[in-house]
């Protein structure tokens, strides 16, 4: 598995502990889902500004989001990696959703690419139902992990 991080943001201080979380979190969707993890993903940090900017210009909604998706084709050569898509995840409101739940910014940055993740296998929360197996699966995430919302658990 190779993961490509680009941090464009300068509003909140990334170190190596928040890299291994996301190669963690990634690697925790693929065994859930049965996935090789002979694949590439992108993660890009951004800003508030950025991710609007984004989220404006692929979804046509014109604000600020947390997490943005954007999964690639199935082709690949032999014996290369299966590219999977790109993670865009605002670090600055990733703070701000921390702060607002009481929990760790580490948890959130853990639960934002874990439901990116499920995005890039395609999954979706469009409806209800589809709303109830996504979460299911990231609760799975977050408990494999290790990393919960507070001391008692999810």
């Amino acid at each position: 598995m190779e993961i490509y991080i680009d941090n464009r943001q300068n509003k909140v201080e990334v170190d190596n502990s928040i890299y291994e979380l996301i190669e963690k979190t990634c690697r925790e969707v693929l065994l859930l889902e049965g996935e090789s993890l002979d694949c590439e993903i992108s993660v890009s940090f951004v800003d508030n500004e950025e991710i609007r900017e984004l989220n404006r210009q692929y979804r046509g909604i014109d604000r600020e989001t947390d997490v943005l998706s954007f999964p690639l084709g199935d082709d690949i050569f032999p014996g290369e990696l299966k590219p999977l898509g790109d993670i865009v995840i605002s670090l600055e409101k990733a703070l701000e959703q921390s702060q607002d739940f009481g929990h760790s910014l580490e948890r959130e940055i853990s639960y934002l690419t874990a439901h990116s993740m499920l995005h890039l296998l395609g999954y979706d929360h469009e409806t209800d139902e589809d709303r109830l197996v996504m979460r299911q699966k990231e609760k799975e995430v977050m408990k494999r992990l290790g990393i919960f919302k507070n001391l008692k658990g999810e």
